[in-house]
């Protein structure tokens, strides 16, 4: 009979093990799909300006919303190593997702291959060509903008003149992918523009932008537009050209938001800027990053339910690409409302 007990009772104890098992194996799978715990970590190109403060507000969005630990992180300035190395820390670290905004998506191959061979997931931004990412997320088609943002400058400068192109770097696949669509697009439809040199590196930094344009206004007092690509490019031009009293000449466009260039829309130095909304880039990165923690299928069609990036749309010719549609056109006469 004592042995029966031992029998039912050790039973008892196997079904209890395999019952505490189970449950314990649906609370891990219930933390998971509440997201509990969960922690995404978007790296930027530097911290410290408008854009990317911009982009802040909306993961900190993001993270109330989604009740899980997404933050911003970044160098004070625009280095690849620099952010290369906050990602080597962070993979000791083992958040469940990196997104990144690379300054250059070449330099990030390695470290994102030891992220994802650590199994943390990989989103990156800005940076179509990144090989070692889950996937690339894209405010728009590059190549339709940059081609857009040259129709947009060569109205204002009447068809004819010259220019230079503006970038953060010359690493950066979207800010190179604009300033050679716009050149193509100029070679194409308006043969009396001439871009006057290759693109200019700013590093990201307004006063280099600032000294660039001046030094080349000076050097070629005919120069009748810029393009920028870094959100502190026309920043840095307008100044060059409010101080050389050049509003009325010259047509400077490109990529920035209001609080940055506001005051120079006001009076001419800037005649116009184009953006997305970074913070719906920085929810987009990391919807998809909390997306793929939780298994689901990511891929051409899907809405993520941000504004712009309700279909999104593979990119012929990358290997992780989506775009989603849109960019927004500003300018004196709309610029306060959007009040960032």
């Amino acid at each position: 009979m004592r042995n029966s007990k031992r029998v039912v009772v050790a039973g008892l104890a196997c079904g209890l093990t395999g019952a505490l098992a189970a449950s314990a194996s649906r609370a891990r799978a219930d933390r998971t799909n509440t997201t509990e715990k969960i922690r995404i970590v978007t790296v930027v190109k530097r911290t410290g300006i408008g854009w990317f403060e911009r982009m802040e507000q909306g993961i900190k969005q993001f993270a109330a919303q989604n009740e899980v630990d997404a933050t911003m992180t970044g160098a004070g300035d625009a280095d690849p190593e620099k952010q290369a190395d906050i990602i080597r820390t962070l993979i000791a670290e083992k958040p469940n997702a990196i997104t990144v905004v690379p300054n250059s998506p070449e330099a990030l191959e390695g470290v994102l291959k030891q992220a994802r061979a650590a199994g943390i997931k990989v989103v990156t931004h800005e940076a179509s060509n990144q090989v070692n990412t889950d996937v690339d997320i894209e405010a728009f088609d590059n190549l339709a903008f940059g081609s857009y943002l040259m129709d947009q400058l060569a109205s204002c400068m009447g068809g004819s003149g010259k220019y230079v192109a503006f970038v953060g770097h010359t690493t950066a696949r979207s800010h190179m992918r604009w300033a050679t669509a716009a050149y193509d697009r100029a070679k194409e439809k308006y043969p009396k523009i001439e871009r006057i040199s290759p693109p200019v590196e700013t590093a990201e930094n307004q006063e280099t932008a600032y000294h660039a344009a001046k030094e080349l206004l000076a050097k070629h007092p005919d120069l009748k537009g810029f393009e920028g690509s870094s959100v502190v490019d026309v920043a840095g031009i307008g100044r060059a050209v409010r101080e050389a009293g050049a509003q009325a000449t010259t047509c400077v466009m490109g990529t920035s938001i209001p609080s940055v260039a506001g005051e120079l829309l006001d009076d001419g130095a800037v005649d116009r800027i184009f953006l997305w909304d970074p913070a719906i880039a920085g929810q987009a990165q990391d919807k998809l990053a909390l997306m793929l923690i939780q298994g689901k299928k990511i891929g051409p069609g899907m809405d993520l339910g941000l504004p712009g990036y309700r279909n999104l749309k593979s990119i012929p010719g990358t290997p992780h690409a989506l775009a989603g549609a849109g960019w927004i056109a500003i300018d004196k006469a709309n610029s306060k409302q959007y009040p960032f």
